[in-house]
């Protein structure tokens, strides 16, 4: 039962991250979250995502939505060598996905960077993973100093592997 839990989760990420893309591909910013929303309605003519999924991919959209500055400001901080512009559309959205859920989202790190990097694995292109898994592992470690109540990650991560911030699209 656990195993379906989490991929009607896995799926409503992968939802909310072709919603996210396609939201950053045609607004550029402007109206994200209606645009992403709109997304989201056009993905679900076309691929079916249960009610409970549908809800959290709608919850992810919004919140990446509603906290996109904080988010893009964040990832700025420890993507060394990397302005968001030059990141890669998929590597961008996984990332602010995966940070939205780790500040705010209440997911456990590890959780979040696992899904990402899986994200990054279907969607990105071969340094993906290895790029998303640096940057999120960089926002962890950056959000243990954070004061409670400011974006501060649940315990649990999972392990850079030696992934630089700089390795990526």
């Amino acid at each position: 039962m656990k195993r379906a839990a989490s991929s009607a989760r896995h799926r409503s990420r992968r939802a909310a991250l072709q919603a996210l893309y396609s939201a950053d591909l045609r607004s550029r910013g402007a109206g994200l979250e209606d645009s992403a929303l709109s997304a989201l309605d056009a993905l679900a003519e076309h691929f079916e995502l249960e009610p409970g999924a549908r809800a959290f991919a709608e919850e992810l959209v919004k919140g990446v939505a509603a906290e996109r500055a904080t988010l893009d400001g964040r990832l700025i901080e420890v993507a060394r060598n990397w302005r968001l512009e030059r990141m890669a559309l998929v590597d961008r959205n996984v990332l602010r996905l995966a940070a939205w859920e780790i500040l705010f989202g209440g997911a456990p790190a590890a959780v979040a960077i696992d899904e990402a990097v899986e994200l990054a694995h279907e969607f990105g292109d071969d340094a993906s993973p290895r790029f998303v898994n640096g940057v999120l592992d960089a926002l962890v470690r950056s959000s243990a100093s954070v004061p409670a109540g400011e974006g501060k990650p649940a315990s649990g991560r999972r392990a850079a592997s030696g992934a630089s911030e700089g390795t990526g699209s």
